[in-house]
C-alpha cells in the first residue's frame, strides 16, 4: 500500500501537468483532476491540503524539472545539440497530442492571475523559464558567445520555442517550429564561432 502512495501523487502532479497543458489552468478544477487522473477525489486533498495552488505549482515545476533535465543532457553535446532536442522534445508533444496538449508553463504565464493560484504558477512558470533561459546560455558561453549576446539568444530560444508551440496547436502543423530551428541554429553557430 505505501508503493501505491507516492505514485498516486506523482500521477496527479503530472495530470494536473497534461490538464493545464490542455485546458489551461483556469479549466483545471480539483475535482476533473481526480477524474483525470483516475483517483478519488479524497486523494487529492490528501496529498495536496493546499489544494488547487499547491497542486498547480507542483504541476509546473514537474512540468519544467523535466524538460530543464532533457535540455541539460542534450546541452553536454553543445548548445546546438540542446536547441535540437529542445524542439525535438516539443516537436513530439505536439505531435503525440494530435495538437491538442502544448506547453503547461506557457498556459499558466499566459492566463490573468486573478487570484493567489494564478500567482503562485506565475511566479513558478517564471522560474521554469529562467532555468531554461539559464541552460541555454551557459552552454552557449561554455561554447565561446559573449554573456549579453549568449543571454539574449537564450531568451530569444525559449520565447521562439514557446511561441511556435501555441502556432503548432493553432494551426496543427509543425511547421511553425520547423521555421525557427533553422534560423536558431544559425544564430547559435555565430554566437559560438566568433571567438
Amino acid at each position: 500500500m505505501s508503493n501505491n502512495k507516492p505514485e498516486t501523487r506523482q500521477r496527479l502532479v503530472s495530470s494536473a501537468a497534461d490538464m493545464i497543458s490542455r485546458r489551461g489552468l483556469d479549466a483545471t478544477s480539483i475535482r476533473e483532476l481526480a477524474k483525470y487522473a483516475k483517483v478519488p477525489l479524497g486523494s487529492t486533498y490528501h496529498y495536496f491540503p493546499g489544494g488547487k495552488q499547491q497542486v498547480a505549482v507542483e504541476a509546473i515545476q514537474y512540468a519544467g524539472d523535466n524538460v530543464a533535465h532533457l535540455l541539460q543532457q542534450a546541452l553536454e553535446a553543445g548548445p546546438i545539440a540542446g536547441l535540437h532536442s529542445f524542439l525535438d522534445l516539443w516537436r513530439s508533444r505536439v505531435k503525440q497530442s494530435h495538437f491538442q496538449a502544448g506547453c503547461p508553463v506557457l498556459a499558466v504565464a499566459t492566463e490573468e492571475p486573478t487570484d493567489e493560484v494564478g500567482l503562485a504558477t506565475l511566479e513558478a512558470a517564471s522560474e521554469v523559464f529562467s532555468k531554461w533561459r539559464s541552460l541555454l546560455a551557459e552552454s552557449l558561453i561554455k561554447h565561446g558567445a559573449e554573456k549579453a549576446q549568449a543571454n539574449s539568444i537564450a531568451t530569444l530560444a525559449v520565447a521562439s520555442v514557446e511561441g511556435s508551440v501555441a502556432l503548432c496547436r493553432a494551426h496543427r502543423s509543425l511547421q511553425p517550429l520547423d521555421e525557427i530551428e533553422q534560423l536558431l541554429d544559425e544564430l547559435m553557430r555565430q554566437a559560438i564561432s566568433q571567438h
